[in-house]
């Protein structure tokens, strides 16, 4: 029987998420305390920690165990959900209490994550979205966003067209035709910034298909003044909301996403799709960037 620790003090951690190489996957900062700060507080913390973004857990109240209230902050603006930042959160709780479910309420509903310990001794979470849905791109949108990344229509995979799928938060999936086109990337961080604030998108997920059940990725995130993020599990879950939406697998059914490879931080995400139009699997590792003395 697990012993969920309610925290007395306020611990700030900081991991990588999706990899066991702390020179890889996406860093996240991870503060777990008896009662969430108030907002310009997670603000001000999330911008000294720097990375991506930083989770902040608390009891709900409900008193059952394992139950947080869940709020994530870039070092510029609250975010509604960050995939990356909930693997790091589950790793983190993980070894604080030991290996189980975790039940995270975010500011748009319930997202379960379950821990366990793998063969190798690793713990590996999986958070299960809130209920995704997708949609076609507005055409207004997808000019301006070929425009800020300097992509033709020609560049896209004509088999995989362009929508905005949601799984906690909006992504625009524009998928390549040529990994070549992906691995080009160069864009306008201002006029694509303006473009997502104005549209309400957290990532781009570009995309070029590799095979049937892998993927790569690379997801520019302006709106959190960075210009990439290295692995993106929000964005994860949509895809795999998306392309269930565009019937391209046969649920249930299994994908991965190879991500920042670009950026020299090489990141695995593992995704499952249900067959149910419920919240879409997402699976990673973690590793501490913790210092000794850090806490």
């Amino acid at each position: 029987m697990l012993t969920f620790r309610t925290p007395t003090d306020p611990e700030l951690r900081r991991l990588a998420a999706f990899t066991l190489d702390p020179a890889g996957g996406n860093p996240a900062g991870v503060w777990i305390g008896p009662k969430l700060p108030e907002p310009a507080e997670m603000q001000q913390i999330a911008a000294e920690v720097g990375y991506s973004e930083t989770a902040f857990l608390a009891p709900d109240g409900t008193g059952l165990p394992g139950a947080y209230r869940v709020r994530y902050f870039s070092p510029a603006a609250e975010v509604p959900f960050c995939g990356h930042a909930t693997i790091a959160s589950g790793v983190a709780m993980a070894e604080r209490s030991g290996p189980g479910r975790f039940l995270l309420t975010t500011n748009d509903g319930l997202v379960t994550v379950d821990v366990e310990r793998g063969p190798d001794g690793q713990l590996r979470a999986t958070l299960t979205s809130v209920r995704p849905r997708v949609r076609d791109a507005e055409p207004e949108l997808l000019a301006g966003a070929l425009a800020a990344l300097g992509w033709t229509r020609e560049e896209l995979d004509p088999a995989l067209p362009p929508a905005v799928a949601y799984a906690g938060a909006y992504h625009l999936v524009l998928v390549a035709a040529s990994c070549d086109t992906l691995r080009a990337l160069a864009y306008d961080f201002e006029l694509l910034r303006s473009l997502m604030l104005a549209a309400d998108l957290t990532t781009l997920q570009l995309v070029w298909r590799e095979a049937a059940d892998r993927f790569r990725a690379r997801d520019p995130f302006p709106v959190g003044d960075d210009v990439e993020d290295p692995a993106t599990g929000a964005a994860a879950a949509a895809f795999g909301a998306y392309l269930r939406w565009r019937g391209e697998l046969v649920p249930p059914a299994r994908f991965t996403i190879s991500q920042g490879v670009e950026m020299g931080r090489p990141s695995l995400i593992e995704v499952e799709v249900p067959d149910a139009y419920g919240g879409i699997r997402v699976t990673g590792t973690a590793v501490s960037l913790d210092r000794p003395d850090s806490r």
